[in-house]
Order: structure tokens, then C-alpha cells, then sequence
């Protein structure tokens, strides 16, 4: 499973460092709460790069299934499942389905502040997140947080399990 998972994260990368992401945000939608919606995303190729710049960053806590506080940095116009995947943390389970909203496994939990800037959640998403174990009132699916400068510092605590069906009753895979 460790070999399936490796290389499923070396095609990802590979895709993502030939693909270019970038966000457009609606002028129009960034009152308060309405942040996260007005982030559109566009996938596109190109063979120019453009140099990460540490200023352009959003910086995200995740606290683990151990109760350990991970931080890294995102793009804004990316979503926590891709900064997950960018910087290889390892939670478990987490992202099955790839960002399709087709599974629960990405499953996070906000504080109550945060997740009333996330903007609204859609039908899609709440029935994937009827799915999830451990849900609260402020769970959402990290495929569909999309990074804006207004979430910096956010916190995002990962459930103690994870509906994953790729997995055995008994947790081995």
C-alpha cells in the first residue's frame, strides 16, 4: 500500500508542476463570510514558472489525529487537500477521491470564527460530509476550502478516524 500511495503522490506532483493553478477572486463577493466563495479556480498548462514567493503564502494549522499542531504555507486559489498533498503530511486516509467530492476523507473541523468565513457549503458537499465520522456543526471538506490572504493563521483540526473504504474493518489496508 506504501508503494500505491508513493506513487500516487509522484503522479500528482508531476501533474501539479505541469499544470499551473490560478484563482480569480469576484470583486463582488469579498464581504465578510463571503471570502472563500469568491475564489474560482482555473487548471491551465504553461511552460513558464514563476518563483514562490514567501509573501504570497497563507499560512495553515493543522492539528493531527495525535494532537500535534502542524504548520505550513499555501498558495491562496489552493485548497487544503492541495496543500496537504503539496507538503506531504501524512494523515491518513486523507484525500481518497482527489479532490472530486466523491468521499468524506478529507474531512475537517473549524472553529466556530473560522468556519463562518468559509463561505456557504453546497448540497454536494453536505451529502459527502453525511458521510464523515466525528461531524460537527463546523466540519467541511478540505477539497472544497479554497485559500484566501483572509484565512491566514487558520486552524483545521483532522477527525480522530476517517471513513475511508480502502480500508479493512480492522484498519489495515
Amino acid at each position: 500500500m506504501a508503494l500505491v500511495t508513493a506513487t500516487r503522490r509522484l503522479v500528482h506532483v508531476t501533474l501539479r508542476e505541469s499544470s499551473r493553478r490560478t484563482a480569480t477572486v469576484a470583486s463582488a463577493a469579498t464581504g465578510p463570510g463571503n471570502a472563500a466563495a469568491a475564489c474560482v479556480q482555473r487548471r491551465g498548462f504553461t511552460t513558464s514558472t514563476q518563483p514562490l514567493r514567501s509573501d504570497n503564502k497563507v499560512t495553515v494549522h493543522f492539528i493531527n489525529r495525535d494532537g500535534e499542531k502542524v504548520t505550513v504555507k499555501g498558495s491562496p486559489g489552493d485548497s487544503l487537500l492541495d496543500v496537504i498533498i503539496d507538503q506531504d503530511l501524512d494523515f491518513d486516509g486523507f484525500g481518497a477521491c482527489e479532490g472530486t467530492l466523491a468521499c468524506s476523507t478529507c474531512h475537517v473541523i473549524f472553529d466556530e470564527e473560522v468556519y463562518k468565513t468559509l463561505g456557504p457549503i453546497t448540497d454536494e458537499e453536505m451529502d459527502m460530509l453525511d458521510l464523515a465520522y466525528g461531524l460537527t456543526d463546523t466540519s467541511r471538506l478540505g477539497c472544497q476550502i479554497c485559500l484566501t490572504k483572509s484565512l491566514e493563521g487558520m486552524v483545521a483540526r483532522v477527525p480522530d478516524s476517517v471513513s475511508d473504504i480502502r480500508q479493512s474493518g480492522d484498519g489495515s489496508s
